[in-house]
């Protein structure tokens, strides 16, 4: 956990989260780790740490980020496409939920889901369950 970032602001962006990753949805409370605090834009790449750039993340979803802000398309290696923000797009604009999996409707839904690995086999058979128990989304 970054020190750089107060716990009034860490409660802050979880509770506006509703305490769900902002990129897969994944409850907190059903997760076995700890969430963290994603900086939308990397400090590296300029963001800051003020509530705007913010986001509740998942370990996995942070992880498989990083520093990232957009990747390539597979049909188009000349044009980057910027990653889903939680803070100026809808989620359900970008993305549908079909039996737990995570399906892209947007060139931004893409280049999300395929870096964040969001139906990596491992983390699309946790959701199903959770989808099945009717704890995810």
């Amino acid at each position: 956990m970054s020190r750089l970032i107060p716990d009034s602001h860490r409660q802050k962006v979880a509770k506006r989260a509703g305490f769900r990753c902002e990129y897969c949805l994944l409850s907190e409370s059903v997760s076995f780790y700890v969430f963290h605090i994603d900086h939308i834009k990397s400090l590296k790449h300029r963001g800051t740490n003020g509530l705007n750039n913010l986001a509740w993340c998942c370990p996995d979803c942070n992880f498989f980020k990083g520093a990232d802000l957009g990747t390539f398309l597979e049909d188009d290696d000349e044009h980057l496409v910027r990653f889903y923000n939680p803070r100026k797009d809808i989620w359900s604009d970008h993305f549908a939920i079909e039996k737990g999996a995570i399906v892209a409707k947007t060139p931004i839904g893409k280049a999300t889901a395929r870096i964040l690995k969001f139906n990596h086999p491992d983390r699309l058979i946790f959701r199903r369950q959770l989808f099945e128990l009717g704890q995810y989304p």
